[in-house]
């Protein structure tokens, strides 16, 4: 692997964190500024980074790498851009897979405790699934047992939304498909593909948070001033940045392994890379996030600071198709290791 990025991936990169910045909310109002987020998702919308793993017209395969796509979705979290790319992004790379590539509007569908895409066990409706960035979607997808795989389904999405994480909304629905056609079915590598490019994805979202928390604490250190001098001064504090900032920096390195591994390893090579790295990240993410606050002290607990909505996203993006826990436990099963009971998650 050649971990050195295109010049055309730093022009991506370089691009995505520019919209991000600008568009982005700069404090916890912004949020609730409607003017602002729709400048944002229609910047987001007319650069076509959500179809990025649509395919091309003419091979079948997608437009970009898994790599150009953690590279955006890095850049958006650092930002926490308030806006959908998460779910119609992978929505599209399922959809290609079936054959089917009219998605606009479509996100993806997972099970109620956010492990596994959601599907049907057979003719019976499941219980209620949880569509995830639901922002500007009408529809989730999900898997539908077929004679030779899987075919997919569509949910319509007619619930209310929940916004755990501020910046990205999700919604109960019950699993009562449409069917969705396309010209191929699903088989078993394929889903585990899409896992893998789907686990890829957010670990980079969680480097993307990790980044923007640690660029929250020192530019706060520098201003925030204790016994006459700024608190960055103190060597307690660079300990804590600097920590955090080692943190990131690793769970770039895998984040990075595994969006490279989508398109150049065979499925389960490239789903085991993409479990390490969500391991490290989601237990990373958490970590640096709580430093954050720390730095902060006690104006990092109150609503009005950044730093809270940084950790609500973690959470959320970690807790996506299995925390550490569950990616741990993956990683340990491949080298033939059981995992103790240690209450991670």
């Amino acid at each position: 692997m050649d971990v050195r990025l295109s010049p055309e991936q730093v022009d991506l990169k370089e691009t995505a964190r520019k919209l991000a910045q600008t568009w982005g909310p700069r404090n916890v109002s912004d949020l609730d500024d409607t003017e602002r987020a729709a400048k944002l998702d229609a910047a987001v919308s007319s650069s076509g980074w959500r179809e990025l793993r649509l395919p091309d017209d003419e091979s079948g395969a997608p437009l970009a790498s898994g790599v150009e796509a953690a590279l955006v979705a890095e850049e958006l979290a650092r930002s926490l851009a308030d806006t959908s790319y998460l779910g119609p992004l992978v929505a599209g790379d399922l959809a290609r897979r079936a054959g089917h590539v009219e998605v606009e509007g479509t996100t993806v569908a997972l099970t109620a405790n956010l492990a596994d895409l959601a599907g049907r066990a057979g003719a019976v409706a499941t219980d209620d699934v949880i569509a995830v960035d639901t922002a500007g979607s009408t529809a989730a997808l999900v898997l539908e047992p077929a004679s030779d795989g899987y075919t997919l389904g569509r949910v319509p999405l007619d619930s209310a939304v929940v916004r755990l994480d501020l910046t990205r909304p999700i919604a109960s629905v019950r699993c009562t498909p449409e069917p969705l056609g396309g010209t191929t079915s699903l088989s078993e590598d394929d889903v585990v593909a899409w896992q893998a490019l789907a686990l890829a994805v957010l670990s980079a979202d969680l480097v993307g948070v990790m980044r923007g928390a640690v660029e929250l604490a020192r530019d706060y250190a520098l201003v925030r001033e204790q016994y006459g001098t700024t608190i960055g001064a103190f060597q307690a504090v660079q300990h804590l940045i600097a920590d955090a900032h080692v943190a990131a920096e690793g769970a770039y390195s895998l984040a990075l392994h595994a969006a490279w591994a989508v398109d150049a390893l065979p499925p389960d090579e490239a789903l085991l890379a993409a479990r390490h790295a969500k391991a490290y990240t989601s237990r990373a993410a958490r970590t640096v996030c709580e430093t954050a606050i720390q730095v902060h002290g006690g104006i990092g607990n109150t609503w009005e600071c950044l730093a809270h909505v940084y950790l609500r996203r973690a959470l959320h993006s970690s807790e996506i198709l299995g925390g550490a826990g569950a990616s741990l436990a993956f990683v340990l099963a491949r080298h033939g290791l059981k995992a103790g009971d240690d209450g991670l998650r």
